[in-house]
């Protein structure tokens, strides 16, 4: 996931480590650990791999230098593969994992943002009926532990509710894209 949060964030623009750190801590901190043991091997696996490059190399504070890292054209499309894949995971790090490609949802067009959002809804269906069928044989007589359970599920319905209503918005995006003469439209990504 820190491969696919890094590529999509140079995406955007170039930054050196400290400040893809920096990103990555404001904007996936709910879904990933970032830590500078994580990103400077990360970075240089990147570039060893052509899905990155240094752009420039700066001057740092202490007198070291600092590298500028952009993304190259095997780095979008290695990040369009993240995008687009569907893993086979535990339930907790699929969440974490659909939160950090929502995040970049603007990067992908209609059509491949619908598929995403239909499958995360079969995954929590799926989710939801597993704590239907366990809820008779296991609840807890706890009343912690009943209402650990209790807000599990909440989350579960207002995960389901938010991507009912995104599919919505996004069919109807859709619809409207649909509409448009060609030649209107955006180039595609």
């Amino acid at each position: 996931m820190l491969e696919l949060s890094a590529l999509g964030l140079l995406q955007r623009e170039p930054l050196h480590g400290y400040r893809l750190k920096q990103r990555l801590e404001l904007f996936m901190g709910s879904c990933i650990s970032v830590n500078y043991g994580a990103i400077y091997p990360l970075l240089k696996r990147l570039e060893e791999r052509g899905y990155i490059e240094v752009m420039l190399e700066e001057a740092g504070d202490a007198g070291s230098s600092r590298k500028v890292y952009g993304i190259t054209a095997a780095g979008r499309r290695r990040w369009r593969q993240k995008m687009l894949e569907q893993p086979q995971e535990s339930w907790v790090k699929g969440r974490a994992r659909f939160l950090i490609k929502f995040f970049f949802f603007s990067d992908l067009n209609v059509e491949e943002r619908i598929r995403l959002v239909e499958h995360r809804l079969r995954i929590c269906h799926q989710r939801d009926e597993y704590l239907n069928s366990q809820e008779i044989d296991y609840m807890p007589s706890d009343p912690y532990q009943a209402a650990v359970w209790k807000r599990a599920k909440s989350l579960l319905n207002s995960e389901v509710d938010w991507l009912n209503q995104t599919l919505e918005d996004l069919k109807q995006e859709k619809s409207l894209v649909i509409a448009l003469p060609k030649d209107s439209l955006p180039k595609d990504r």
